[in-house]
Protein backbone atom coordinates (compact mmCIF):
# COMPACT_ATOMS: atom_id res chain seq x y z
CA UNK A 1 0.00 0.00 0.00
CA UNK A 2 1.41 3.14 -1.05
CA UNK A 3 1.41 6.88 1.74
CA UNK A 4 0.74 10.06 0.55
CA UNK A 5 3.42 12.51 -0.89
CA UNK A 6 5.68 14.65 1.37
CA UNK A 7 5.72 18.24 1.22
CA UNK A 8 9.13 19.39 1.44
CA UNK A 9 10.38 20.25 5.22
CA UNK A 10 12.61 23.88 4.96
CA UNK A 11 15.83 23.70 6.40
CA UNK A 12 16.78 25.82 9.54
CA UNK A 13 20.02 27.65 10.77
CA UNK A 14 20.79 25.74 13.97
CA UNK A 15 19.68 22.84 15.86
CA UNK A 16 16.34 21.69 17.70
CA UNK A 17 16.13 20.80 21.44
CA UNK A 18 15.26 17.28 22.35
CA UNK A 19 11.54 16.22 22.54
CA UNK A 20 10.55 16.04 26.17
CA UNK A 21 7.17 14.16 26.05
CA UNK A 22 4.17 13.22 28.35
CA UNK A 23 4.63 9.12 28.81
CA UNK A 24 1.40 7.57 29.47
CA UNK A 25 3.14 4.37 31.06
CA UNK A 26 4.71 6.38 33.36
CA UNK A 27 2.78 9.25 33.68
CA UNK A 28 5.19 11.73 33.39
CA UNK A 29 7.45 13.30 30.90
CA UNK A 30 10.51 11.52 29.42
CA UNK A 31 13.10 12.71 27.47
CA UNK A 32 13.19 11.17 24.21
CA UNK A 33 17.32 10.63 22.47
CA UNK A 34 16.62 8.00 19.79
CA UNK A 35 20.11 8.22 18.41
CA UNK A 36 20.49 9.15 14.19
CA UNK A 37 17.28 7.40 13.54
CA UNK A 38 14.25 8.08 15.48
CA UNK A 39 11.65 4.96 15.32
CA UNK A 40 7.60 6.08 15.52
CA UNK A 41 4.63 3.72 15.30
CA UNK A 42 1.02 5.67 14.73
CA UNK A 43 -2.13 3.69 14.25
CA UNK A 44 -4.09 4.30 11.38
CA UNK A 45 -7.35 4.28 10.42
CA UNK A 46 -10.30 1.76 9.84
CA UNK A 47 -11.44 3.20 6.77
CA UNK A 48 -15.11 3.24 6.63
CA UNK A 49 -15.59 6.73 6.57
CA UNK A 50 -13.74 9.86 5.90
CA UNK A 51 -10.95 11.71 7.72
CA UNK A 52 -12.34 13.83 10.70
CA UNK A 53 -10.92 16.39 12.39
CA UNK A 54 -10.35 14.02 15.77
CA UNK A 55 -8.15 11.69 12.95
CA UNK A 56 -6.17 14.85 12.03
CA UNK A 57 -5.50 16.13 15.66
CA UNK A 58 -4.41 12.74 16.08
CA UNK A 59 -2.06 12.73 13.29
CA UNK A 60 -1.33 16.18 13.86
CA UNK A 61 0.50 15.41 17.10
CA UNK A 62 2.62 12.90 15.69
CA UNK A 63 3.57 14.83 12.56
CA UNK A 64 4.89 17.49 14.83
CA UNK A 65 7.06 14.94 16.72
CA UNK A 66 8.91 13.61 13.38
CA UNK A 67 9.63 17.64 12.55
CA UNK A 68 10.98 18.29 15.89
CA UNK A 69 13.18 14.83 15.21
CA UNK A 70 14.00 16.65 11.78
CA UNK A 71 15.12 19.60 13.31
CA UNK A 72 17.71 17.85 15.55
CA UNK A 73 19.04 16.38 12.13
CA UNK A 74 18.02 12.76 13.00
CA UNK A 75 16.46 10.50 9.99
CA UNK A 76 12.79 9.69 11.05
CA UNK A 77 11.70 5.55 10.36
CA UNK A 78 7.53 6.38 10.39
CA UNK A 79 5.16 3.60 10.22
CA UNK A 80 1.07 3.58 9.83
CA UNK A 81 -0.92 0.85 9.60
CA UNK A 82 -4.61 0.98 7.71
CA UNK A 83 -6.55 -1.45 9.46
CA UNK A 84 -8.30 -2.53 6.17
CA UNK A 85 -10.32 -5.77 7.41
CA UNK A 86 -12.07 -5.35 10.34
CA UNK A 87 -15.61 -6.02 11.87
CA UNK A 88 -16.86 -1.78 11.28
CA UNK A 89 -15.95 -1.94 8.16
CA UNK A 90 -17.28 -4.93 6.80
CA UNK A 91 -20.71 -3.92 8.80
CA UNK A 92 -20.68 -0.54 6.85
CA UNK A 93 -20.40 -1.61 3.66
CA UNK A 94 -23.44 -4.51 4.14
CA UNK A 95 -25.32 -1.41 5.22
CA UNK A 96 -24.45 0.19 2.12
CA UNK A 97 -24.78 -2.52 -0.14
CA UNK A 98 -21.05 -2.17 -1.45
CA UNK A 99 -18.40 -3.96 -1.66
CA UNK A 100 -16.29 -3.82 1.32
CA UNK A 101 -12.52 -3.94 -0.25
CA UNK A 102 -14.17 -0.83 -2.61
CA UNK A 103 -15.40 1.27 0.28
CA UNK A 104 -11.67 0.53 2.06
CA UNK A 105 -9.91 1.75 -1.21
CA UNK A 106 -12.24 4.49 -1.32
CA UNK A 107 -11.65 5.50 1.86
CA UNK A 108 -8.43 5.41 2.01
CA UNK A 109 -7.76 7.08 -1.12
CA UNK A 110 -9.54 10.23 0.91
CA UNK A 111 -7.51 9.88 3.54
CA UNK A 112 -4.04 10.25 1.88
CA UNK A 113 -5.77 13.38 0.15
CA UNK A 114 -6.88 15.01 3.40
CA UNK A 115 -3.31 14.21 4.50
CA UNK A 116 -1.60 15.54 1.46
CA UNK A 117 -4.28 19.24 2.07
CA UNK A 118 -2.97 19.06 5.76
CA UNK A 119 0.88 18.81 4.47
CA UNK A 120 1.08 15.55 7.22
CA UNK A 121 4.59 13.90 6.79
CA UNK A 122 4.08 10.52 5.20
CA UNK A 123 5.33 7.32 6.65
CA UNK A 124 8.06 5.76 5.19
CA UNK A 125 5.36 2.29 5.46
CA UNK A 126 1.93 2.37 5.34
CA UNK A 127 0.87 -0.88 5.47
CA UNK A 128 -2.49 -2.40 4.81
CA UNK A 129 -3.83 -5.60 7.72
CA UNK A 130 -5.10 -7.72 5.03
CA UNK A 131 -1.23 -7.50 3.24
CA UNK A 132 0.04 -7.95 6.40
CA UNK A 133 -1.88 -11.54 7.03
CA UNK A 134 0.97 -13.54 5.81
CA UNK A 135 3.52 -12.00 8.47
CA UNK A 136 0.47 -12.38 11.27
CA UNK A 137 0.20 -15.66 10.91
CA UNK A 138 3.56 -16.82 12.37
CA UNK A 139 3.52 -14.54 14.87
CA UNK A 140 0.13 -16.30 16.30
CA UNK A 141 1.35 -19.37 15.83
CA UNK A 142 4.49 -18.87 18.30
CA UNK A 143 2.08 -17.47 20.49
CA UNK A 144 0.11 -20.73 20.57
CA UNK A 145 2.83 -22.75 20.73
CA UNK A 146 4.39 -20.96 23.86
CA UNK A 147 1.43 -21.75 25.60
CA UNK A 148 0.55 -17.66 25.51
CA UNK A 149 -2.67 -18.06 23.16
CA UNK A 150 -5.16 -21.18 23.28
CA UNK A 151 -7.97 -22.10 21.21
CA UNK A 152 -12.17 -21.28 21.87
CA UNK A 153 -14.50 -22.66 19.49
CA UNK A 154 -11.95 -22.77 16.46
CA UNK A 155 -11.16 -18.90 17.73
CA UNK A 156 -7.58 -17.53 19.12
CA UNK A 157 -6.99 -16.13 22.06
CA UNK A 158 -4.11 -14.24 23.80
CA UNK A 159 -3.62 -14.94 27.47
CA UNK A 160 -2.94 -11.90 29.10
CA UNK A 161 -1.60 -13.38 31.98
CA UNK A 162 1.61 -14.88 30.18
CA UNK A 163 2.61 -11.18 29.96
CA UNK A 164 3.65 -9.81 33.89
CA UNK A 165 4.15 -6.51 31.93
CA UNK A 166 0.52 -6.55 31.50
CA UNK A 167 -1.70 -3.21 32.76
CA UNK A 168 1.94 -1.34 32.68
CA UNK A 169 0.83 0.89 29.79
CA UNK A 170 -2.77 1.97 31.08
CA UNK A 171 -2.67 1.40 34.65
CA UNK A 172 -6.10 1.17 34.73
CA UNK A 173 -8.06 -1.62 36.92
CA UNK A 174 -9.61 -4.62 36.42
CA UNK A 175 -13.09 -3.18 36.40
CA UNK A 176 -12.33 -0.45 34.03
CA UNK A 177 -10.46 -2.73 31.68
CA UNK A 178 -13.37 -4.93 31.21
CA UNK A 179 -15.74 -2.28 30.26
CA UNK A 180 -13.52 -0.71 27.82
CA UNK A 181 -12.98 -3.95 26.48
CA UNK A 182 -16.63 -4.60 26.12
CA UNK A 183 -16.75 -0.85 24.71
CA UNK A 184 -14.26 -1.19 22.25
CA UNK A 185 -14.44 -4.18 20.44
CA UNK A 186 -13.46 -6.97 22.82
CA UNK A 187 -15.64 -9.50 24.14
CA UNK A 188 -15.08 -9.55 27.79
CA UNK A 189 -18.91 -11.77 28.39
CA UNK A 190 -17.44 -14.80 25.95
CA UNK A 191 -18.29 -17.55 28.18
CA UNK A 192 -15.00 -20.58 27.75
CA UNK A 193 -12.61 -17.47 27.86
CA UNK A 194 -9.42 -17.91 31.14
CA UNK A 195 -9.62 -14.33 31.37
CA UNK A 196 -12.50 -12.11 30.57
CA UNK A 197 -10.13 -9.59 29.16
CA UNK A 198 -7.90 -12.00 26.62
CA UNK A 199 -8.21 -10.59 23.12
CA UNK A 200 -8.44 -12.28 20.12
CA UNK A 201 -5.68 -13.34 17.94
CA UNK A 202 -7.05 -15.17 15.10
CA UNK A 203 -11.10 -15.12 14.32
CA UNK A 204 -12.20 -18.55 12.61
CA UNK A 205 -14.00 -18.16 9.27
CA UNK A 206 -17.39 -16.81 9.40
CA UNK A 207 -20.07 -17.97 6.78
CA UNK A 208 -20.42 -14.73 4.97
CA UNK A 209 -17.25 -12.70 5.94
CA UNK A 210 -13.93 -12.70 3.62
CA UNK A 211 -10.93 -15.17 5.23
CA UNK A 212 -7.61 -16.38 4.44
CA UNK A 213 -5.26 -19.08 4.49
CA UNK A 214 -4.43 -19.35 8.28
CA UNK A 215 -2.11 -22.43 8.34
CA UNK A 216 -2.28 -24.28 10.91
CA UNK A 217 -4.97 -21.63 12.56
CA UNK A 218 -7.38 -22.57 10.15
CA UNK A 219 -8.92 -19.86 7.41
CA UNK A 220 -9.76 -16.74 9.47
CA UNK A 221 -8.87 -13.47 9.68
CA UNK A 222 -6.49 -11.35 12.20
CA UNK A 223 -7.45 -9.66 15.64
CA UNK A 224 -6.81 -5.92 16.07
CA UNK A 225 -3.87 -5.96 17.81
CA UNK A 226 -1.78 -8.87 16.93
CA UNK A 227 -2.08 -6.75 13.28
CA UNK A 228 -0.29 -3.34 14.79
CA UNK A 229 2.32 -5.72 16.31
CA UNK A 230 3.26 -7.65 13.76
CA UNK A 231 4.00 -4.57 11.49
CA UNK A 232 5.75 -2.64 13.97
CA UNK A 233 8.27 -5.71 14.38
CA UNK A 234 8.87 -6.02 11.25
CA UNK A 235 9.09 -2.81 10.05
CA UNK A 236 10.75 -1.28 13.87
CA UNK A 237 11.72 -4.13 16.03
CA UNK A 238 11.66 -4.02 19.54
CA UNK A 239 11.93 -0.76 21.69
CA UNK A 240 10.67 1.93 18.85
CA UNK A 241 10.75 5.40 20.41
CA UNK A 242 7.01 6.44 19.98
CA UNK A 243 4.23 4.31 20.00
CA UNK A 244 1.28 6.73 19.61
CA UNK A 245 -2.72 7.42 18.58
CA UNK A 246 -5.73 9.10 20.25
CA UNK A 247 -6.24 8.04 23.98
CA UNK A 248 -9.04 5.90 23.13
CA UNK A 249 -6.67 3.48 22.07
CA UNK A 250 -5.00 3.08 25.69
CA UNK A 251 -7.35 0.42 26.52
CA UNK A 252 -7.47 -2.22 24.98
CA UNK A 253 -5.55 -1.58 22.24
CA UNK A 254 -1.94 -0.05 23.15
CA UNK A 255 -1.97 -2.15 26.56
CA UNK A 256 -2.73 -5.14 24.58
CA UNK A 257 -0.45 -5.08 21.63
CA UNK A 258 2.37 -4.44 24.04
CA UNK A 259 1.72 -7.38 25.76
CA UNK A 260 1.62 -9.22 22.80
CA UNK A 261 5.14 -8.23 21.48
CA UNK A 262 6.90 -8.67 24.81
CA UNK A 263 5.29 -12.29 25.11
CA UNK A 264 6.47 -12.85 21.76
CA UNK A 265 10.07 -11.45 21.83
CA UNK A 266 10.76 -12.08 25.92
CA UNK A 267 12.17 -8.25 25.85
CA UNK A 268 10.46 -5.27 27.69
CA UNK A 269 9.15 -2.88 26.92
CA UNK A 270 7.30 -2.67 23.30
CA UNK A 271 8.07 0.89 23.05
CA UNK A 272 9.85 3.21 25.03
CA UNK A 273 7.40 5.99 25.25
CA UNK A 274 3.53 6.08 24.43
CA UNK A 275 1.93 9.28 23.13
CA UNK A 276 -1.94 9.81 23.43
CA UNK A 277 -3.55 13.02 22.07
CA UNK A 278 -6.88 14.11 23.32
CA UNK A 279 -10.40 13.80 21.90
CA UNK A 280 -11.92 16.22 19.88
CA UNK A 281 -15.62 17.09 21.04
CA UNK A 282 -18.87 18.24 18.90
CA UNK A 283 -21.88 19.48 20.46
CA UNK A 284 -20.76 18.55 23.92
CA UNK A 285 -19.69 14.71 22.65
CA UNK A 286 -16.74 12.89 21.95
CA UNK A 287 -16.69 12.99 17.63
CA UNK A 288 -16.41 9.20 16.25
CA UNK A 289 -17.87 7.34 13.93
CA UNK A 290 -20.03 5.07 15.99
CA UNK A 291 -22.24 8.49 16.90
CA UNK A 292 -21.66 9.87 13.39
CA UNK A 293 -21.13 13.19 15.06
CA UNK A 294 -18.00 14.23 12.94
CA UNK A 295 -16.71 17.29 10.84
CA UNK A 296 -14.90 15.81 7.96
CA UNK A 297 -11.86 17.08 6.53
CA UNK A 298 -12.91 16.25 3.27
CA UNK A 299 -16.25 18.69 3.63
CA UNK A 300 -14.25 21.61 5.02
CA UNK A 301 -12.50 21.23 1.98
CA UNK A 302 -14.98 21.04 0.17
CA UNK A 303 -16.78 24.40 1.48
CA UNK A 304 -13.38 26.37 1.02
CA UNK A 305 -12.19 25.86 4.03
CA UNK A 306 -7.87 26.50 3.56
CA UNK A 307 -6.16 23.13 4.61
CA UNK A 308 -3.79 25.37 6.73
CA UNK A 309 -6.38 27.43 8.60
CA UNK A 310 -7.79 23.77 9.80
CA UNK A 311 -4.01 23.03 10.82
CA UNK A 312 -4.09 26.00 12.86
CA UNK A 313 -6.98 25.19 14.61
CA UNK A 314 -5.62 21.66 15.28
CA UNK A 315 -2.37 23.47 16.62
CA UNK A 316 -4.04 26.06 19.10
CA UNK A 317 -4.94 23.72 21.20
CA UNK A 318 -2.54 21.13 22.98
CA UNK A 319 -2.44 17.77 21.55
CA UNK A 320 -2.91 15.75 24.95
CA UNK A 321 -6.20 18.33 25.80
CA UNK A 322 -9.97 16.91 24.74
CA UNK A 323 -11.59 19.96 22.74
CA UNK A 324 -14.47 21.10 21.27
CA UNK A 325 -14.74 22.21 17.45
CA UNK A 326 -17.09 24.91 16.98
CA UNK A 327 -17.40 27.30 14.18
CA UNK A 328 -15.48 30.19 16.31
CA UNK A 329 -12.22 28.05 16.91
CA UNK A 330 -12.38 27.76 13.06
CA UNK A 331 -12.56 31.41 12.25
CA UNK A 332 -10.04 32.37 15.02
CA UNK A 333 -7.71 30.23 12.85
CA UNK A 334 -8.56 31.92 9.71
CA UNK A 335 -7.93 34.73 11.47
CA UNK A 336 -4.56 34.36 12.58
CA UNK A 337 -3.16 32.97 9.08
CA UNK A 338 -4.35 36.43 7.70
CA UNK A 339 -2.10 38.08 10.39
CA UNK A 340 0.46 35.71 9.72
CA UNK A 341 0.46 36.05 5.90
CA UNK A 342 0.49 39.49 5.81
CA UNK A 343 3.15 39.67 8.14
CA UNK A 344 5.40 37.02 5.89
CA UNK A 345 4.46 39.54 2.56
CA UNK A 346 6.43 42.73 4.02
CA UNK A 347 9.89 43.44 2.98
CA UNK A 348 11.39 43.25 6.21
CA UNK A 349 10.24 43.42 10.09
CA UNK A 350 12.01 42.58 13.78
CA UNK A 351 14.56 39.84 13.84
CA UNK A 352 13.08 36.80 13.97
CA UNK A 353 16.41 34.88 15.27
CA UNK A 354 14.91 34.73 18.86
CA UNK A 355 11.32 33.45 17.58
CA UNK A 356 12.85 30.57 16.33
CA UNK A 357 14.39 29.13 19.38
CA UNK A 358 11.44 30.13 21.19
CA UNK A 359 9.37 27.57 18.82
CA UNK A 360 12.03 24.98 19.68
CA UNK A 361 11.59 25.19 22.99
CA UNK A 362 7.88 25.34 23.03
CA UNK A 363 7.43 22.20 20.63
CA UNK A 364 10.40 20.30 22.63
CA UNK A 365 8.07 20.65 25.68
CA UNK A 366 5.54 18.33 25.04
CA UNK A 367 4.40 19.71 21.98
CA UNK A 368 3.35 23.22 23.63
CA UNK A 369 2.00 24.80 20.08
CA UNK A 370 -0.19 27.10 22.01
CA UNK A 371 2.84 28.63 23.45
CA UNK A 372 4.74 28.24 19.74
CA UNK A 373 1.70 30.03 18.45
CA UNK A 374 1.19 32.65 20.96
CA UNK A 375 5.38 33.78 20.18
CA UNK A 376 4.88 33.86 16.58
CA UNK A 377 1.72 36.32 17.47
CA UNK A 378 4.17 38.21 19.16
CA UNK A 379 6.39 38.66 16.17
CA UNK A 380 3.58 39.87 14.15
CA UNK A 381 1.80 42.60 16.41
CA UNK A 382 5.57 43.81 17.36
CA UNK A 383 6.25 44.04 13.38
CA UNK A 384 2.97 45.61 12.96
CA UNK A 385 3.43 48.44 15.81
CA UNK A 386 6.85 48.86 15.54
CA UNK A 387 8.06 47.66 12.25
CA UNK A 388 12.09 46.71 11.99
CA UNK A 389 15.09 46.80 9.43
CA UNK A 390 15.75 42.81 9.29
CA UNK A 391 15.02 42.16 5.56
CA UNK A 392 15.54 38.23 6.06
CA UNK A 393 13.42 38.15 8.77
CA UNK A 394 9.73 37.81 7.09
CA UNK A 395 11.32 34.94 5.80
CA UNK A 396 12.66 33.02 8.63
CA UNK A 397 9.18 33.43 10.17
CA UNK A 398 7.78 31.52 7.06
CA UNK A 399 10.50 28.83 6.87
CA UNK A 400 10.38 28.42 10.69
CA UNK A 401 6.40 27.90 11.10
CA UNK A 402 6.54 25.91 7.80
CA UNK A 403 9.19 23.22 9.34
CA UNK A 404 8.37 22.87 12.75
CA UNK A 405 4.45 23.14 12.69
CA UNK A 406 3.54 22.06 8.87
CA UNK A 407 2.02 25.98 8.31
CA UNK A 408 2.94 27.09 4.24
CA UNK A 409 2.38 30.75 4.79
Amino acid sequence: MHAWPASEVPALPGKGRDLRIHDTATGGRVTLDPGPVARIYVCGITPYDATHIGHAATYNAFDLVQRVWLDTKRQVHYVQNVTDVDDPLLERAARDGLDWTSLAERETALFREDMTALRMLPPQHYIGAVEAIPGIVPLIERLRDAGAAYELEGDIYFSVESDRHFGEVSHYDAELMRALSAERGGDPDRPGKKNPLDPMLWMAAREGEPSWDGASLGPGRPGWHIECVAIALDHLGMGFDVQGGGSDLIFPHHEMGASHAQALTGEHPFAKAYVHAGMVALHGEKMSKSKGNLVFVSALRRAGVDPVAIRLTLLAHHYRADWEWTDDVLDEAVERLGRWRAAVSRPDGPSADALVEEIRDALADDLDTPRALAAVDRWVELQRTEGGADEGAPGVVSRAVDALMGVAL
